[in-house]
């Protein structure tokens, strides 16, 4: 049966873990939590996932923070406390109390269990998303699905390379999508019947009638079963009990000609996601009117460039540059500058993300670099051309990305 689309997103609440501490993306997350982490100049990884509900119409959510939730915290505040209690409408961050157990949350199911208390009587249903995934998507269709389907739990996945898919949690479906099986993160990931070299995998975004998870989290524990992750333990136990579980196939909003869906794990997934960014025509599309990405709004003047005098000329190309940013003599290609950045004259940076409030000495020059925020590069310092001497001072990725963390002092 369909449901009227208001009628359905009032009974459902929202639930976002977001307390990853990205350990893979050090020194980025030295003092934040990766759904916090920069990304394209202007947003947070989280505010990709606030986006995809805020679009969809969903306007009662929950953000489950732990690891170093500050960050997190205030920019929830400043960028989203958009929502009208008057109306039911509501976003709150929820840290860890001990409210069941003595414990930090322990993992992706234990958070959910240990928050059960939030979920009243209006919530027929419980979205559960991560907050550090990058993409587009309406969950409404998948709230939809998940009714049609008379599901237990609906899990939302998508087509991936076999060679990639041992990486997640890789599901086996029937004609109709029913899950036969799930195993996470398995050594030799099965391929798709028909699909060579593809395996189909989880996403990460759950949709539970409510009723039902808490029976089976309730369950779990009486049988004395492990039930702190839903990919390692809740899945698995639900399909051995013969539970209605399905798969809801990705419908990507990003509309383009593959589906869009990055995890932003490492300093080089990262550096790569961004750089995509400033291609002609990117992979992710920032600038579709239709599927608005929401941030704070910085009251900050526009990005200014000047300087015009033989070599001194303030120049961007192939550049994202924000707000309150000035270029004053200096040469910016193929590079994100994030707000109030000065670039001062006859420096030069090139493939590389600059963030909030760094201030670039002249006769710099700065490549493949990841500059994390309030980092002053002294007069005629050299970063991403010597990697050697770089690695004496600063974390070096795999590919030779140089990452400065946040308020370094030279």
């Amino acid at each position: 049966m369909a449901y009227a689309g208001s009628s359905l997103l009032r009974k459902t609440t929202t639930m976002i873990l977001a307390g990853g501490q990205g350990e893979r993306l050090m020194p980025l997350t030295k003092f934040r939590s990766k759904p916090s982490v920069p990304f394209g100049g202007k947003y947070r990884i989280i505010d990709f996932t606030l986006s995809n509900c805020l679009n969809s119409g969903l306007r009662r959510v929950y953000i489950l923070t732990q690891y170093k939730s500050d960050s997190l915290n205030k920019h929830i505040y400043e960028a989203w406390n958009i929502y009208n209690p008057e109306l039911g409408e509501f976003i709150y961050s929820i840290p860890p109390q001990f409210k069941t157990t003595n414990n930090w949350y322990t993992g992706t199911a234990n958070a959910i269990e240990q928050n059960t208390n939030l979920l009243d009587g209006k919530s027929e249903y419980v979205l559960i998303l991560s907050g550090d995934h990058i993409y587009k998507m309406d969950y409404l269709k998948m709230l939809q699905y998940h009714i049609d389907k008379k599901a237990d739990l609906s899990i939302s996945s998508l087509f991936v390379s076999t060679s990639l898919a041992n990486q997640f949690g890789v599901i086996a479906i029937d004609e109709n999508y029913k899950i036969k099986s799930f195993l996470e993160k398995p050594e030799n990931p099965a391929e798709v019947p028909g699909k060579p070299g593809l395996s189909f995998v989880n996403m990460g975004v759950y949709v539970f009638s409510t009723k039902i998870l808490i029976k089976v989290l309730k369950e779990m524990e009486s049988k004395k079963l492990d039930n702190t992750d839903f990919g390692k333990h809740v899945i698995p136990y639900m399909i051995k009990e013969n539970y209605n579980l399905y798969s809801f196939r990705f419908e990507d909003e990003n509309k383009k000609d593959r589906p869009y869906w990055v995890d932003v794990g490492t300093l080089d997934s990262y550096y790569a996601a961004s750089m995509d960014l400033l291609n002609v025509n990117p992979e992710f599309n920032l600038y579709d009117e239709n599927w608005p990405l929401r941030s704070q709004r910085i009251q900050s003047p526009p990005a200014k460039t000047i300087s015009h005098e033989g070599e001194r000329v303030g120049r961007a190309y192939n550049s994202l540059i924000t707000d309150g940013t000035i270029i004053s003599g200096g040469l910016v290609e193929r590079s994100i500058l994030g707000p109030h950045v000065r670039v001062n004259s006859y420096s030069y940076i090139t493939d590389s993300i600059i963030m909030d409030r760094c201030n670039i000495g002249r006769h710099s020059r700065i490549r493949r670099a990841i500059i994390d925020k309030n980092v002053t590069i002294p007069e005629g310092t050299e970063i991403g051309f010597d990697v050697e001497t770089d690695k004496k001072r600063f974390k070096v990725s795999s590919t030779g990305i140089v990452v400065i963390p946040k308020n370094y002092v030279f």
